[in-house]
């Protein structure tokens, strides 16, 4: 058997080998772990359920003292406020576009880096390796001005790149790649070796098929990282048609004062389309955590 088919037989969905017809039992640590869940979803819930029902809300009514969870009325008038006030389609595009790139750059070039890192051995790997490691605690704010002045000298302010490239490196990534990569058994890429196939295949047609649950967690928190910047963004794009979603929406509040009825519908716009991928994607997303190791940190 070769070793392209030990790696499609090894990623091959299998079935719950557990299920056997039985269901879960309810001790009572699943009850409390339960319990404890039901309390955090509601924490967590509260804030959007406040953040929606003030959106919908008459704008003279959200200053009101008292906890009204429902107005006078149910009005969508902050919705068509904040979309007459911009170019909101323009903007989410932007930020599609940006957080796409940005996206399937990331997963590329820091799954070529980590590869590396756990695969090959050359002089200065350790030390090299080391500097990567210490980008994890070098805050983004103090790369800011010299990363600004670099994209002044290329010429890419206002553009999608010069909002793209600065976000493509991320140690952090590349260390959570090294860790998974370490743990992949090396056979089936020695049996491809020996096969007559080359690093460069071995790493696309084996190691990368292998690897589908933690890049597919690394591209997910990728994606909603970059359409929540807001400060890089900010600073690097001055055009409104360069603008990305959260710069555009604090724009258009900043030019009509503080209207708390349109900040929520602001808050709901902008993070909608985070949710949606978050309900398609959840599995992925819980699966890829497993693999990276970060469900117990």
């Amino acid at each position: 058997m070769s070793a392209l088919t030990a790696v499609r037989n090894a990623i091959r969905p299998r079935g719950d080998e557990d299920s056997g017809g039985r269901g879960a039992r309810w001790t009572r640590g699943r009850v409390a772990l339960l319990a404890c869940a039901l309390v955090l979803a509601v924490l967590w819930v509260l804030p959007l359920a406040w953040a929606l029902a003030t959106s919908l809300k008459p704008e003279d009514e959200t200053t009101d003292t008292g906890l009204h969870w429902i107005g006078s009325e149910i009005t969508f008038n902050a919705y068509e406020q904040v979309w007459a006030s911009g170019d909101l389609t323009r903007w989410m595009f932007n930020t599609a576009y940006i957080a796409s790139m940005t996206t399937l750059l990331t997963v590329v070039l820091t799954a070529m880096a980590a590869y590396g890192f756990s695969r090959t051995e050359f002089r200065g790997r350790k030390l090299l390796y080391g500097l990567v490691m210490a980008g994890i605690m070098v805050p983004p704010q103090v790369l800011i001005a010299p990363l600004f002045a670099e994209m002044v000298a290329f010429g890419l302010v206002d553009t999608y790149w010069g909002v793209i490239l600065p976000q493509v490196a991320t140690p952090a990534m590349v260390f959570i790649l090294v860790k998974f990569f370490d743990g992949l058994p090396r056979e089936l890429e020695e049996a491809a070796y020996v096969d007559g196939a080359g690093r460069w295949r071995v790493f696309w047609r084996i190691v990368m098929p292998l690897s589908r649950p933690v890049l597919a967690a690394v591209a997910i928190f990728t994606f909603i990282q970059t359409w929540n910047n807001f400060l890089w963004p900010f600073l690097v794009t001055t055009d409104p048609n360069a603008m990305t979603l959260p710069v555009g929406l604090v724009n258009v509040q900043s030019t009509y004062g503080v209207r708390y009825a349109q900040v929520m519908a602001s808050v709901i716009i902008g993070g909608l389309p985070l949710l949606i991928v978050f309900v398609f994607f959840q599995r992925q997303i819980v699966r890829g955590v497993a693999h990276t190791g970060l469900a117990g940190q």
